[in-house]
């Protein structure tokens, strides 16, 4: 066989797959985001990626585009946007070629060794510590580079094997006199993080996210706080195109805990850990849409997560023709944009009430936060309320099928109908989630109230890295025309 002939049956499944969406006037939303980009010449590197999450959000249509293990084929995405570009007059290119992905991520671990870390691992605890540290590292596939760190006052290589890590049951013991656990210096470990990463790296900081620096005597509490939020302000503002997943974890500690400003006493009971997890934004979205990497960004034992550096991203969204909770009448008028045309309230309410299928996905929200409507803001002339639910295997039906695929949530609008012409728009804020100011205080001098579900400052921690890497105002921005 030659090696022309080889390539054929690429060649051939590609010029199928070009002439199916030819077929359909290239009017889903992929190619009409490619063609897009291409007119307004927003070919940069973000813009790929958002066509990637178009892709993967979407199986069931652009299967075609995605290879077996579900990522994305970059090569017929090339053949796509270039069969797209050609089409134009004058004609257009875009050279995707550095966007090809990186294929294999490296994981580089950083463990905190200190005071008051050392009793989350004790051999009569249930050990939710080390397991979760464990199951990151097994979450990345076979052969994938693994690299381990102790930190405290400074970063030291772990001097055994991943495999010794994975199996000891007493890590703390194992790497007694590693560093001067007294102390944290948070401001060197994130620099030293994020100057140390290359193409293709996450980055895990295990910790207890207690900021406790060197030599504290007489510093009072507000300053310290505010010392933490304007150190994780500027350490991040410096790193652009960094995003940042940090997720809570629930561990038994069974040890001495050392408060800021009190003394020292014996704790037994629940206590909140984290991962803080770094990578470039690619990589964090290829973590999140890799099947290789599934469970490394879902970890059933996760309490709470929350994932920083997004502006507004676009959400695909359907309109549901037929669905329970619709009343009224409506009619999708296709086009630019969602246009619901000839719109009719229900004959005893006057109220109109309509849904969209939404992938949400892709921004990296968990349910307490997608589906809590006091999220959102809502803008409309008649007054339209939002409510929001998970879509589920029980929704799907024949009718619905098409509609519903590859979508996470149903968004449903219900208002009166008494405007000739109305606009709604639909955004979600983009804020600090409530958990962090939940699982936030101000005091840890005794084990008494909230202490078994807080961490000392986390509020103004987190605070300064949300500051830093906030981008836009809204996650998402959806705008539904309605017509009489």
């Amino acid at each position: 066989m030659t090696p022309n002939m080889r390539r054929l049956p690429i060649m051939l499944i590609t010029a199928l797959l070009l002439a199916a969406l030819a077929a359909c006037g290239g009017h889903g939303p992929l190619e009409k985001a490619v063609r897009g980009m291409l007119v307004s010449g927003d070919t940069t590197r973000a813009s790929y990626d958002s066509l990637c999450s178009i892709v993967t959000g979407d199986p069931g249509r652009y299967g075609d585009m995605l290879t077996p293990d579900g990522r994305v084929d970059h090569k017929r995405m090339a053949e796509l946007i270039e069969h797209i570009g050609s089409a134009l007059r004058p004609p257009m290119h875009w050279d995707t070629r550095p966007y090809g992905g990186v294929d294999d991520l490296s994981l580089t671990v950083y463990f905190e060794r200190s005071g008051s870390m050392v009793p989350y691992d004790q051999r009569g605890g249930g050990g939710q510590l080390k397991k979760a540290v464990n199951d990151l590292i097994n979450h990345f596939p076979a052969g994938s580079k693994v690299d381990i760190n102790i930190v405290n006052d400074g970063i030291y290589p772990y001097q055994h094997t991943v495999d010794e890590f994975l199996q000891d049951r007493d890590i703390y013991q194992s790497t007694a006199g590693t560093g001067d656990a007294s102390y944290t210096d948070f401001q060197l470990i994130f620099n030293k993080i994020l100057e140390a990463q290359r193409p293709g790296n996450v980055s895990v900081l295990v910790s207890d996210l207690i900021y406790s620096p060197q030599d504290t005597r007489g510093v009072s509490l507000d300053k310290i706080f505010n010392e933490e939020n304007s150190l994780a302000t500027r350490v991040f503002a410096r790193y652009k195109g960094k995003s940042v997943v940090v997720q809570q974890f629930m561990g038994d500690y069974s040890g001495k805990y050392y408060p800021y400003n009190g003394i020292p006493f014996e704790y037994q009971g629940k206590r909140p850990f984290y991962l803080v997890i770094i990578a470039d934004s690619d990589v964090m979205d290829q973590l999140a849409q890799d099947k290789r990497y599934s469970g490394v960004l879902d970890a059933p034992a996760v309490r709470n997560s929350y994932r920083f550096n997004q502006g507004t991203s676009e959400v695909e969204c359907r309109v549901l023709p037929e669905w329970k909770d619709n009343a009224g009448r409506f009619r999708v008028k296709h086009g630019e944009g969602i246009v619901l045309a000839k719109c009719d309230g229900d004959r005893q309410t006057g109220k109109l009430c309509f849904s969209l299928a939404a992938n949400l996905g892709t921004l990296l929200k968990d349910d307490a936060l997608l589906t809590n409507a006091a999220n959102y803001n809502v803008q409309s002339i008649d007054g339209y309320t939002l409510t929001v639910q998970p879509i589920d295997p029980g929704m799907f039906t024949a009718n619905n099928k098409e509609y519903l695929e590859g979508m996470t949530h149903v968004l449903t609008l219900v208002g009166d109908l008494k405007s000739p012409r109305d606009e709604v728009r639909i955004t979600l804020r983009n804020e600090l989630p409530a958990w962090v100011r939940q699982s936030s205080s101000t005091s840890d001098i005794s084990a008494t109230g909230s202490f078994a579900t807080t961490t000392l400052g986390l509020e103004q921690l987190l605070g300064g890295m949300f500051d830093a890497m906030r981008g836009g105002d809204s996650l998402f921005d959806i705008t539904i025309q309605l017509q009489r």
